[in-house]
């Protein structure tokens, strides 16, 4: 954040009064517009600075169903608008049931402000009501596990300082969440004026470049013919120097199940998805294509993305370019690191390579150029290619993605949640940008997540459409929340995809021969479901159906739509190479 844009920050008028007006004032002058949550004893002197702060312009209290779904919440808020999320809740079951949100966020490198009551400090080791002192169910030790900073403040005069420590660890490369602990009596003890702070301070992204290893790195790519790139993680605003370098260098690339959505998936030079619910094609650049080097960008190299570790991709002509350093404990056996923001490294290479082509170098594709184009516009190998226009009942999954292809406005902000939709959406669905408009939450891989997230994302930014992708399973973690974008009239769509099972349960076990159990669900009216709760309605039976459903005045109408889309669960996902992978246990 630039300094001119700081003293143009919302600030409420109410003057602070106790110390959780402090605190909601830190958050007004970060630009902070929402804190998501769930009500209780302890943690009312902060919902009273929050009503209080509301009412004169800052940052307002979205009350989530379950803290687990707030810190959801708070993770899609950060994703739409580049901003910390904040989440709070009360002590003792209220700051446990937060745990798995939080945690999820710390695998995504989501900054997120975690404030968390305590029960009154004199009231510690005494088997108070929900007590989760050091003495009882620790609750500042629990978060060490899952943040990057977890503190108790015990003393008025500690909490500023320390709310500065947990903005700028949450800001740290890489991203996490941070912890507080505030007892009740504290937050509502008086507090001086709150400082004029620079904003700038807490959540400047210092971007590094290590132009030794650069220059290295580019008397590699002089040296080579061929050259490929694997393309994961959220690498941003990168993303244009990337494939300007691809065109440059006549490089193939192909992604990770993250990274897919930070390309141009009809780009000529792309060839598919690499991991789980990969592409034949994308594989075949690293088996068939052996290029002299492979450029590893922007990865953590994880089991998903890498295909439960190929030996294709990592291997000794590898180089891996990430700015957080602990990821290269997964590739010791590349012959380069290059520790470096990759925009700046793709932004200094293409000069280099530039100079090298005045100078008459060229590079090789080393794979066919001339690919077919498929159905869906890429040059990508499709599993069960037919399935894409097939258009029986119930609905195929593989044409239920080609409708969204079709029905869906570009700037959609789509968010899956886990299980098949994932395997769906990574084979079958064409990225048609480099924004990383779809947004899931893979690394953690909890359900639930992708239906809150959407509502945070929406809170945020309710001028465009959010579209939440869940299947049956997942959703009933966590349905109670659809009640939140009808309360505050969000323009989500939720797409139910319902068939009854816990579909990546069922088949995984029938793909690895194991006993058939606990996948089945009760068959449910999603649609009737959401009425009850006030949210429009319908069930689709077909892939027409749903392409004619009008998005546009969803976003108009300023409130939520469910859709109960039935799937045929006999349509096996491409999810063969994760099972491998779960049965493996030697990777």
């Amino acid at each position: 954040m630039s300094e001119s844009n700081i003293a143009t920050l919302p600030l409420p008028t109410q003057r602070a009064t106790t110390s959780a007006d402090l605190v909601v004032n830190y958050l007004a002058q970060l630009g902070i517009e929402a804190v998501f949550g769930v009500p209780g004893g302890a943690i009312e002197p902060l919902f009273n600075a929050l009503a209080r702060s509301g009412r004169a312009g800052g940052p307002q209290l979205i009350v989530a169903r379950h803290e687990c779904g707030a810190a959801y919440m708070a993770d899609g808020y950060y994703r739409e608008t580049g901003k910390m999320g904040v989440v709070c809740a009360t002590t003792g079951p209220g700051a446990t049931n937060l745990i798995t949100g939080v945690s999820s966020a710390m695998v995504e490198h989501v900054p997120m402000l975690v404030i968390t009551a305590q029960t009154a400090l004199p009231k510690f080791g005494r088997r108070a009501l929900q007590e989760s002192s050091c003495t009882a169910i620790d609750t500042v030790g629990m978060m060490r596990h899952c943040t990057v900073f977890s503190s108790l403040v015990s003393h008025q005069e500690q909490l500023e300082s320390k709310l500065i420590s947990a903005i700028m660890a949450a800001h740290r490369s890489p991203y996490a969440p941070a912890h507080l602990s505030i007892p009740s009596d504290l937050l509502n003890s008086p507090c001086p004026p709150p400082r004029r702070i620079h904003a700038d301070l807490f959540s400047h992204d210092f971007k590094i470049a290590d132009d030794a290893a650069i220059d290295v790195l580019a008397k590699k790519v002089c040296k080579v013919d061929t050259i490929a790139l694997f393309i994961d993680g959220e690498i941003g605003p990168a993303a244009d120097e990337v494939i300007a370098f691809c065109e440059l260098v006549n490089a193939p690339f192909v992604v990770g199940p993250t990274g897919k959505y930070w390309v141009d998936e009809r780009h000529p030079l792309y060839r598919g998805v690499y991991g789980f619910a990969g592409h034949s094609s994308a594989h075949a650049v690293l088996t068939e294509g052996r290029p002299d080097l492979i450029l590893a960008v922007g990865t953590a190299l994880t089991e998903i993305a890498t295909g439960g570790w190929d030996p294709h991709l990592l291997n000794t002509r590898l180089v891996h370019i990430d700015q957080n350093a602990e990821h290269f404990t997964r590739s010791p056996m590349a012959n380069h690191h290059v520790c470096s923001d990759p925009g700046l490294v793709f932004s200094k290479l293409n000069k280099m390579v530039l100079k090298a082509l005045g100078q008459g170098k060229r590079w090789r594709n080393c794979v066919r150029a001339d690919a077919p184009v498929n159905s869906l516009g890429t040059r990508v190998t499709l599993n069960a290619a037919a399935r894409c226009e097939d258009n029986s009942t119930p609905i195929k999954p593989q044409r239920l993605m080609v409708a969204l292809n079709r029905a869906l406005p570009q700037d959609a902000r789509i968010y899956l949640d886990a299980g098949n939709v994932w395997a769906w959406m990574t084979h079958y669905f064409v990225n048609r940008n480099n924004l990383g408009l779809v947004r899931s939450g893979m690394g953690f891989g909890a359900m639930g997540w992708g239906l809150a997230a959407a509502i945070g994302s929406a809170k945020a930014n309710p001028d465009v459409l959010t579209v939440c992708l869940v299947g049956d399973g997942a959703y009933l973690m966590s349905a109670q929340e659809l009640s939140v974008a009808a309360q505050h009239h969000l323009p989500v769509v939720f797409m139910v995809l319902n068939d009854a099972a816990l579909g990546m349960v069922m088949h995984g076990q029938r793909i690895a021969g194991a006993e058939p159990i606990g996948w089945e669900l009760n068959r449910v009216n999603y649609a009737l479901q959401a009425q009850a709760m006030g949210v429009p309605g319908l069930v689709i039976h077909t892939a027409q159906q749903l392409e004619e459903v009008d998005f546009a005045s969803v976003v108009k109408s300023r409130g939520p739509l469910l859709l109960d889309i039935r799937i045929d669960r006999e349509e096996v996902p491409p999810i063969a190479q994760r099972i491998k992978d779960l049965g493996n246990s030697q990777q």
